[in-house]
Formats: C-alpha cells, structure tokens, sequence
C-alpha cells in the first residue's frame, strides 16, 4: 500500500487517548482551589484540547493572574494522578502499526506539556510507534497548536506538501491550516462533524480503522 504523505502527524487527547477523565477532574479540582462556582461536570469539556491558558481565561473569564494560579492548581493534580486517568482507543494501536509498516514517519503534535505528553505516551507503550513527540513548554513559548505543529515539522524536516495532521478539535484544524497542511477529523473523539469541516478538515473519519483507509491506498 502507498500514501501520498510520508509524514503525519497526530494529536494526542481525544485522538490516541480518551483523557477526559483526568482532564476534567483536574479542572474540578482547580475551581475547587480558586473557591469559584462549580458548573455541571460536561461543561468542563471545554478544557479538552485548548491550551490551559485560552480555556481559563476565556471560557471562564479569570484575569491573567488567576489564570495563572488556576494553571498552576490543575497540573498540582494532573502532574501526579490525572495525567494517567486516560485510556488508549480502540484500535489505535492497530492503524499505528499499519502505518508505521507501510513506511510512513509518526509523530505527535500536542498542546499538552511536551514532557507530559511523553510519559503519557511511554506509560501506555505507544511511545516507539513516534519518530518525535512534540508539545507546549512550561514557559507558554509554544502554546498553540500552529506553534507546535510548525515545530514538530522543523525538527523531522517535514514537507508540507506530503505531512497531515491528525486531530478532533477545531484547534488541530485550525492550526494545520495556518501552517499549510491539511486535517484530518477524528470523529471519535472530542469534537463534532460540523465543527471539524467548519475548522477546515480535508476529511473526517469515524473511526481509527478509517484513518489507516484515508492514509494508505
């Protein structure tokens, strides 16, 4: 099988692991430390997959210093239990196989911690399917996603001609976009079909079986 890509690229929550859990837990718990109002548990959502920074201070409306301590209180919990209250797709082992055997270069471009995203990745042993792992640094430098999307190709050497990207939230598509290469929509994880064709997504797939099916043919 041949694909006209040698590079993709993949987000990481909501596309090879289902992290809500952990994610919106943490959430909770720095509402809780801030002494703010709770919301009902889906509203916290609106966490999965932005950078902390855009969902604290625009979704909730927090000044650039609460939002800063409010950063602070949610990876106080993330660091050490939320980070590993994620599970890995079904099937997503099988489409990396696939890929990798057909030739194609894999890495990850997430706005999660770099150095977090790599323990996530190693903890479920899907680590050695990656060419390189990148993602945000600590000092918010490379918070979004065209930010990290634009590094990780810099450092494989990536042509934009022949790199996609995979993601499930508006931000994957978005920032492919801005950097000049094309989404694909993972349906199966957080966002919608409306949102990802209306973010710019060259296709949408269901499920991690259809992503191997688009990529190699």
């Amino acid at each position: 099988m041949t694909s006209k890509y040698d590079t993709v690229l993949f987000d990481l929550d909501g596309t090879l692991t289902d992290s809500a859990e952990g994610i919106m837990n943490c959430a909770v718990y720095a509402f809780e430390k801030m002494g703010l109002a709770l919301h009902e548990r889906d509203w916290y959502r609106v966490f999965i997959g932005p950078p902390l920074k855009v969902t604290f201070s625009q979704d909730c409306g927090l000044s650039e210093e609460d939002t800063v301590k409010a950063i602070a209180y949610f990876r106080e919990r993330y660091f050490t239990i939320g980070k590993f209250e994620n599970s890995v797709y079904s099937g997503i082992e099988d489409m990396l196989t696939s890929l990798k055997n057909a030739g194609l270069r894999l890495a990850v471009a997430t706005s999660k911690l770099e150095i977090t995203a790599k323990e996530i990745l190693e903890h479920f042993g899907l680590d050695k399917y990656f060419d390189y792992i990148g993602g945000a640094l600590p000092d918010g430098s490379r918070d979004f996603k065209e930010q990290v999307i634009e590094y990780v190709m810099d450092m494989l050497n990536a042509d934009k001609h022949k790199t996609v990207m995979i993601g499930d939230r508006i931000h994957d598509a978005e920032g492919a976009r801005k950097v000049g290469i094309g989404c694909i929509g993972a349906l199966y994880g957080y966002g919608s079909r409306k949102e990802l064709e209306k973010a710019g997504a060259i296709f949408i797939a269901d499920t991690p079986q259809d992503i191997t099916k688009l990529l190699l043919n």
